[in-house]
């Protein structure tokens, strides 16, 4: 493990993550694409209405959501946590298969896009990077 992957906020905390994927596969490798980074996973769902809630009670810097889940979509999923907190940092996981899901989901707030199946170490570079740009480091 690189550490020129680790970021920290200003205060030198680690940055909190949420991962939401119906994928138990996507859910291990985004834990250790987030442990990478010196991240901290704060909360887990498998589907967009309990990401909801979840959300509510952990209040994460970053979330990462699958496009297509059980319940809700991804896409419903971001336009409800920017509904709920207009600084929702979302960045969305998806097989390019779902482009206009993707196109949906960021025009509703989604930060960025990830693209499965990826490499843990590649998909922290492009998160680290998200990040910096997001928070400004």
């Amino acid at each position: 493990m690189s550490e020129t992957l680790q970021i920290r906020k200003a205060d030198g905390s680690p940055y909190r993550f949420m991962i939401v994927d119906d994928s138990e596969f996507i859910l291990k490798s985004l834990k250790v694409t987030i442990s990478l980074l010196g991240g901290e996973v704060v909360g887990e769902s498998k589907d967009g209405t309990e990401a909801i809630d979840i959300y509510k009670k952990v209040r994460p810097d970053v979330v990462t959501c699958d496009i297509v889940m059980p319940t809700m979509s991804g896409v419903e999923v971001v336009k409800h946590l920017v509904n709920l907190d207009p600084e929702a940092k979302v960045i969305m996981v998806s097989s390019l298969g779902h482009k206009e899901m993707i196109e949906q989901a960021v025009s509703r707030g989604a930060k960025y896009f990830i693209v499965k199946p990826f490499k843990p170490a590649e998909a922290a570079m492009a998160i680290g990077a998200v990040i910096k740009k997001l928070f400004r480091h």
